[in-house]
């Protein structure tokens, strides 16, 4: 097969989900293409990126030439090249009637010509459902293949802010992958049609944990806490502060050290806030990390605490949990879908810094438990989210899609 996915940015360092996917149909024998909304800045990437030459597979659908010349000359170039594989979609990318700016800037014609170039797709598969609504829109204009689209977090709140933003996705789509049953809900309210809604998580390399060793502590070792993710809004990285404060002040536990991995927009802020809570030496900000550097702090960790106030399938409690650490995590999303409660972790209420104090004094209290909730952990994460199996599953099914 031929499959094109369309993201946000690539390489992007926090989605490992989608690398992983773009790698797997790459092993299972497919052409694969990115077509990227964005460039990613970051300077390291995950090694993957490298091995498999990704970059030399990007196309960025958004990076029409500025100059009205160089545009036209561009688009004229094309349309002698490729433009005989589908007259049609040019036609109808150019109809100003409809499409209004979009027509006369000749946007929507030159995401057309980029598909063409590429030939025919068999799949355009999609993250984030913005993305299935611009390939809707490609297929509404004639370019042929099966439109798939995986749901994630970000999308399905603004599908809860936003009253039929994804109408011409059900429309047009496919199929439509929901990585949760909270995202299946929800879909569903939004007016997805039931029979093209799929169960398929996303999921992480099991293997790559399975020589962490089960988590074991010295006395007068400090007890090493770690959370990892985006330093935004949602990720609620400020309760996660508090309760640290509250162990170290209010319950005497000062052997502990906590470490966040991860950047974004609050990080000033939150470094801040440590400091005004006296947490100087207690608190390190990591700043982003590629796969390996993530693993390796996995390794050197014992505790994980996912304090979010929105998730959707959050894959960092699945590499928690593949690494044996015990998890502190909130009701949020399908959090208890990726975590069983009271045996590899505790689910607390979002926002709820007593309670995220209170199971972080148990686990810290009580080492002789981490063995067996770290083994029930990757137990859970083994059986229901390896990345080759649903690899597997996707692959089957984009099969299934074409000769549909």
């Amino acid at each position: 097969m031929t499959i094109i996915f369309m993201v946000d940015s690539f390489p992007c360092i926090s989605e490992t989900f989608i690398l992983n996917q773009i790698t797997g149909m790459i092993d299972g024998g497919h052409e694969v293409f990115i077509f990227s909304a964005g460039r990613s800045y970051e300077k390291n990437y995950h090694e993957d990126v490298h091995k498999y030459e990704l970059l030399k597979r990007i196309y960025y659908h958004n990076e029409m030439p500025s100059s009205k010349l160089k545009r036209v000359l561009w688009i004229i170039f094309m349309i002698l090249a490729y433009g005989h594989r589908n007259p049609k979609a040019i036609f109808n990318s150019l109809n100003f009637f409809k499409y209004g700016k979009e027509a006369f800037s000749l946007n929507y014609l030159y995401k057309v010509m980029l598909f063409l170039g590429v030939n025919k797709a068999d799949i355009i598969l999609c993250h984030y459902g913005h993305n299935g609504n611009l390939a809707a829109l490609m297929k509404e204009l004639g370019i042929a293949g099966k439109v798939v689209t995986m749901f994630h977090g970000y999308d399905i709140r603004r599908g809860l802010e936003t009253q039929g933003l994804y109408k011409l996705l059900f429309k047009r789509a496919d199929a439509i992958l929901s990585i949760s049953d909270y995202n299946y809900k929800h879909l569903l309210e939004f007016g997805a049609p039931v029979e093209r809604v799929r169960y398929h998580p996303v999921g992480i390399d099991t293997k790559r944990y399975a020589s962490i060793k089960p988590k074991t502590i010295d006395a007068g070792m400090p007890v090493k806490i770690l959370t990892i993710g985006r330093l935004v809004e949602e990720k609620g990285f400020s309760y996660a502060i508090e309760a640290i404060h509250q162990l170290v002040f209010k319950k005497g536990l000062t052997n502990i050290e906590y470490y966040i991995l991860g950047d974004g927009p609050l990080r000033k802020e939150l470094e801040a806030y440590g400091q005004k809570l006296q947490l100087k030496n207690k608190i390190y900000f990591l700043g982003y990390q590629v796969q390996e550097g993530v693993d390796q702090l996995l390794a050197r960790s014992h505790l994980f605490i996912l304090p979010s106030v929105a998730e959707a399938l959050p894959v960092v409690l699945m590499e928690a949990q593949a690494a044996g650490l015990p998890v502190v995590a909130t009701n949020v999303g399908s959090v208890s879908q990726v975590m069983l409660d009271t045996l590899s972790g505790f689910i607390v209420p979002a926002r709820d810094v007593t309670a995220m104090c209170d199971k972080l004094e148990y686990l810290i209290c009580n080492p002789d438990r981490w063995g067996m909730m770290g083994q029930a952990g990757r137990k859970h994460i083994q059986e229901n989210y390896d990345i080759k199996e649903l690899n597997q599953r996707l692959d089957n099914l984009c099969n299934e899609m074409i000769k549909s």
